[in-house]
């Protein structure tokens, strides 16, 4: 587990506009405070990510996505709590509270509940969700290491958290939660 001291950093470097580079469930990942513009137009400049995809929000408990949930008919949860936490990314029709940068071009804006200890320990230090989307440039594969994450982002970064994947082979399962159809397995 990751010391106090180290999340501390993270937290602080998250407060302050920053990007941080952190292990998830399968690979390296980036993450942001899902409502600071400064933070996501930082993020999508480190990627050089088409600002229209989208990100993931990542939680670590279904209470802190509830202003996304907001408005959501009762149905809809059940598959929601039957598969959080856990590997299993969902697309929620946007109640409007979603940032234009974490939906994208979309409708639907994209949220998890983790199961990864470090990622679990950030959003609960944070106070709340936290952007998670791969740490890698646009083209490039995921980051796996420490060690690539310093080859990718050299100095560009506010804090990285050390600890191990996640070891799922793959990242997290994408599903439309309207339609359950499944846009990545």
């Amino acid at each position: 587990m990751n010391s106090a001291a180290e999340l501390s950093v993270a937290v602080r470097a998250l407060r302050n506009a920053g990007v941080i580079a952190c292990p998830t469930e399968a690979v390296w990942g980036l993450s942001c405070d899902p409502d600071n513009d400064e933070a996501l137009a930082k993020l999508m400049r480190l990627k050089e990510r088409d600002p229209a995809k989208g990100v993931i929000v990542i939680a670590a408990h279904i209470d802190q996505l509830q202003p996304w949930l907001d408005g959501l008919p009762v149905a809809l949860y059940a598959p929601l709590i039957a598969s959080w936490p856990g590997p299993n990314t969902w697309l929620v029709p946007d109640n409007g509270r979603s940032h234009g940068l974490v939906r994208g071009a979309h409708e639907r804006v994209a949220l998890r509940v983790t199961d990864h200890p470090t990622m679990v320990a950030l959003c609960r230090e944070f106070g709340g969700p936290l952007v998670s989307t791969s740490a890698n440039r646009a083209g490039q594969p995921p980051a796996m290491s420490e060690q690539e994450i310093r080859r990718y982002f050299d100095g560009q970064l506010d804090a990285l958290v050390s600890g191990e994947l996640g070891g799922n082979p793959r990242p997290s399962t994408i599903r439309d939660l309207v339609s359950g159809q499944v846009l990545r397995d």
